[in-house]
């Protein structure tokens, strides 16, 4: 079973796979593969009579893919979650575990755009088979697409001078690459803040481009569909955004609003909070791992 650790350190491991409670046998979920750290845990603790599910859109995860009976790798985004389950005959599940965000391998792989530290085309595809890109959105959408994007998917704050900037650089030539893109954003930042508000930026235009939001809507949705009564759902958010959604879904049973009560009064809960607080990575895992330090992990068990 080998799995390349190098290309992606697994953030609370230990914890979100704990978090499933994986006595014998059962079924379970990893709907983030990846570099297959959490799912090699996973598969360590079943027993013969397991399974587990791996799903990964990105086809450089496919070299990763587990040698072991009981694992299938599921080519797919996680917002087909539930059909593809199906599929496979295994609804209901035992367990789901999320890490979600992008992977160390994609940050470090420069031509996929993702990462302020690498000169690259603007990309940040997660799956590389769909046409829209970074690139694509920087040079034709319209002004008012992108201040809602800088706005709502990375929480700029100043979005409009932001995209006047954009739109005014536009003008002489397509702004391509990363390189091309930081140039236009840098006269927009002080120093002092310049990489928390690059990764903001970059942050907004990965969200638009991979859907990431409404992909995780759906996935959370159909997580509970396909768990059993008992079964667990692990999630590992890396901003609030998306912190937000997975917070109110196990909390309330939906994404916004208020929590919905019976005739009687008695809410309406899908989820049991195992943890009330999110579990965070210890000071060691940061200082061995820097993409750990705003991880959060919440559990919850279906009811």
């Amino acid at each position: 079973m080998k799995v390349r650790m190098s290309y992606h350190n697994p953030v609370l491991l230990k914890e979100s796979v704990d978090g499933l409670n994986i006595g014998e046998g059962g079924t379970f979920v990893d709907v983030t593969f990846g570099g297959g750290g959490h799912s090699k845990e996973i598969l360590e603790r079943l027993d013969a009579e397991g399974k587990l599910f791996g799903f990964d859109q990105d086809k450089d995860a496919e070299a990763n893919s587990l040698e072991d009976e009981r694992f299938e790798l599921v080519k797919q985004n996680f917002r087909y979650l539930k059909n593809y389950l199906k599929f496979y005959r295994a609804v209901p599940v035992d367990g789901v575990l999320a890490d979600l965000g992008v992977s160390s391998h994609q940050f470090n792989e420069g031509e996929r755009g993702f990462s302020i530290r690498f000169d690259g085309p603007l990309d940040m595809r997660m799956n590389q088979g769909i046409d829209l890109t970074a690139a694509k959105i920087v040079n034709e959408y319209d002004e008012q697409d992108l201040i809602r994007i800088f706005k709502e998917y990375g929480e700029v704050k100043n979005a409009r001078s932001l995209v006047s900037e954009i739109v005014g650089r536009r003008e002489s030539g397509d702004i391509l690459t990363t390189q091309d893109l930081m140039e236009v954003i840098e006269v927009c930042v002080p120093e002092r803040i310049k990489n928390k508000y690059l990764a903001q930026v970059f942050q907004a235009l990965r969200i638009e481009v991979n859907d990431e939001l409404a992909a995780l809507r759906e996935m959370l949705e159909q997580s509970y569909e396909v768990l059993k009564p008992g079964g667990r759902l692990s999630v590992i958010t890396y901003h609030s955004l998306e912190d937000r959604l997975v917070k109110n879904f196990i909390k309330k049973g939906k994404f916004e609003g208020e929590l919905e009560k019976d005739f009687f009064g008695n809410p309406q809960l899908k989820f049991k909070q195992v943890n009330r607080k999110p579990i965070l990575p210890t000071a060691e895992e940061i200082k061995n791992n820097n993409r750990a330090r705003s991880a959060k992990l919440r559990i919850a068990e279906k009811l």
